[in-house]
């Protein structure tokens, strides 16, 4: 495919970042700017810890684009600062300012996280090391069914709700299983109120998990930040106000304190002072909703933002704003193709609206040996065939990303697949899809998942056009995350997205998103995937553990199922002329959305 007509659309990139800034200046909304930060009730003050000083430079951390910010190894922060300034970021999408840990959607999921408002138990530093936060320290009993969390002590939540205690955590957990997060079913076995679940003291969490479950699955479901993340929030606020009222004023304990919002806007953060473990260093965080990149690189360029989320394509304009950097981290997000709908009837499980055997990729028959199965994966295969995975790194990403991975959650773990890898080859894909009964094309629908991967909508858009291609009509719809979810949560959405998601510390951590009790799924319900993912969710032998990922891995891609890698990126994040950077801080759990704000300082002159 020549890629040329494919971003035709951007020869008029300059013209309109000249549009937006005009816009930007004149109309653009942003928080009001306080001569001083507004009055909220004061907090009770946390007993202050310094971070956990790191001595290395970070093994995974790396540069992109010039001028560049190289990480170097953590040097010991400065103390007893006072806030001051405002740290101002541009988003593509917030939504409402509505958090709550039984209530939480998308995309306030990914976006509180990563601020961070609230804290989980754990979290992952740039090294991808899963460290205590809330939890000062944990442990596993040797048959895998007891979990023990020592809480640090003094951690203080926001508007005076006093000190977060085990009894706070165990609620907050409880709540998670009964929302539409993304690993709510697993989170809700976990967490049951079963006998050996318990505080024995205001410091102490005891988890009788009931089945013994991988660390390295469970800790992802416990770790800050991201679109799986969790948080802990103060039992007593919702018991006073009850779940609606908290949720528009939710009380945790990060770095971070809301003080006001307007849909559509901002989000506008007020520093806690002397915070448990690291006060900003700017008084207030700002973040503004910008859909449109053209207006967020106008807003960089003329000292509106300090920083924002980027296509890659727009470095060389960053390059041009006197003292600005960027930061980068390779092999940071996973690009993938979720094709939806193949939801087969299972024992127990109600019949998913969404299931059509008419549609070209569904098949009407469970088999995998059968006739029709076998036509429909053929579709499938067309649909991955028919996109030059290479040209969308060399184009879309600029050369930041590679082609390495092919399936989703095999990052690191490609060996599990025996070599498998993608052919491009469309004039094949438009054969598969002929003998596959289809010769003169079919409809599909093509949707990006937007929560704030570099290049997602445009990458997708691409994609549109590759189907295009080869006979496809592409009905490419562009809408917000928040309206597409609550149709993958119901199992009716039929067609595909472009789906971006962070690497995991072994395959099975990405499996709860196939099975049939959890809220949120990938496009795939099938009675031996099943039985094999919840087998591989118990193994805790790695050696077992790692046969049962192959397995199924190895079927995911012979089927062409769902979750296809067309490419994994490097993130590259616009570091300010007035920020430091801060690389050696990001946490590497999720790094679809910029994270590690408490720690960025103002540039030194």
């Amino acid at each position: 495919m020549n890629l040329t007509h494919a971003f035709s659309w951007r020869i008029l990139g300059l013209v309109s970042i000249l549009v937006s800034l005009a816009l930007v200046l004149a109309c653009g909304t942003a928080a009001p700017e306080p001569s001083a930060p507004a009055a909220k009730q004061e907090a009770p003050k946390a007993a202050p810890a310094a971070p956990a000083a790191k001595k290395e430079a970070p093994k995974s951390a790396a540069s992109s684009a010039a001028p560049t910010a190289v990480p170097q190894a953590a040097a010991e922060l400065p103390k007893g600062h006072v806030p001051e300034g405002r740290l101002r970021v541009g988003l593509k999408e917030m939504g409402p300012f509505i958090l709550h840990p039984s209530t939480l959607g998308n995309p306030q999921i990914f976006v509180q996280g990563t601020a961070p408002i609230g804290e989980g138990l754990l979290m992952q530093n740039m090294d991808r090391e899963v460290v205590g936060l809330l939890a000062e320290s944990w442990s596993i009993s040797d048959d895998f069914l007891t979990w023990t969390f020592k809480l640090n002590k003094g951690v203080q939540f926001h508007g005076g709700y006093g000190e977060m205690t085990a009894e706070d955590v165990i609620w907050s957990m409880q709540q998670w299983g009964l929302s539409k997060h993304p690993r709510a079913g697993q989170l809700a076995k976990f967490w049951e109120p079963r006998e050996g679940t318990h505080a024995p003291d205001a410091y102490t969490v005891v988890v009788n998990s009931g089945d013994a479950v991988v660390a390295d699955i469970a800790q992802r479901w416990h770790s800050t930040p991201g679109g799986a993340s969790t948080f802990i929030a103060p039992k007593k606020q919702t018991d006073e106000l009850g779940v609606d009222e908290a949720a528009i004023q939710m009380s945790a304990t990060g770095p971070w304190d809301v003080v006001d919002s307007r849909t559509g806007e901002f989000w506008l953060m007020e520093a806690v002072e002397d915070h448990w473990r690291q006060t900003p260093y700017f008084a207030e965080l700002e973040f503004k909703e910008i859909p449109e990149e053209s207006s967020r690189i106008a807003g960089f360029q003329t000292g509106q933002l300090d920083t924002f989320l980027m296509s890659f394509d727009n470095i060389p304009l960053l390059e041009k704003v006197e003292g600005a950097q960027t930061l980068g981290i390779p092999n940071a997000v996973g690009q993938n193709l979720r094709i939806y709908g193949n939801w087969y009837p299972m024992e127990g499980v109600e019949p998913r609206p969404g299931y059509d055997p008419a549609l070209p990729w569904v098949s009407g028959n469970a088999d995998d040996t059968s006739e029709e199965w076998i036509k429909a994966a053929d579709v499938r295969r067309a649909l991955i065939m028919a996109i030059d995975r290479q040209a969308l790194v060399d184009t879309v990403l600029a050369g930041h990303g590679n082609i390495v991975t092919p399936l989703h959650m095999y990052d690191g773990f490609e060996y599990l697949l025996e070599g498998r890898d993608w052919e491009y080859n469309p004039e094949k894909a438009k054969q598969l899809i002929a003998d596959a009964g289809f010769p003169d094309g079919f409809s599909i629908t093509l949707t990006p998942s937007i929560r704030g991967a570099p290049a997602e909508t445009e990458s997708c858009e691409v994609i549109a056009q590759m189907w295009n291609d080869i006979g496809l009509d592409v009905k490419f719809q562009n809408i917000p995350y928040g309206t597409l979810r609550p149709q993958l949560v119901a199992r009716t959405y039929q067609g595909a997205t472009c789906h971006a998601g962070s690497p995991l510390p072994t395959p099975a951590a990405g499996y709860g998103s196939y099975l049939s009790k959890n809220p949120f799924n990938r496009g795939i319900e099938h009675p031996w995937s099943e039985a094999k993912m919840i087998e591989a969710n118990a193994a805790i032998d790695p050696e077992e553990r790692h046969a049962l990922e192959a397995e199924i891995g190895k079927w995911l891609f012979d089927h062409a199922m769902t979750d296809i890698r067309y490419y994994t990126i490097d993130a590259v994040w616009p570091v300010g002329p007035n920020l430091e950077p801060w690389g050696e801080y990001v946490k590497t759990t999720d790094m679809r959305q910029i994270n590690g704000y408490e720690y960025i300082q103002h540039r030194k002159k």
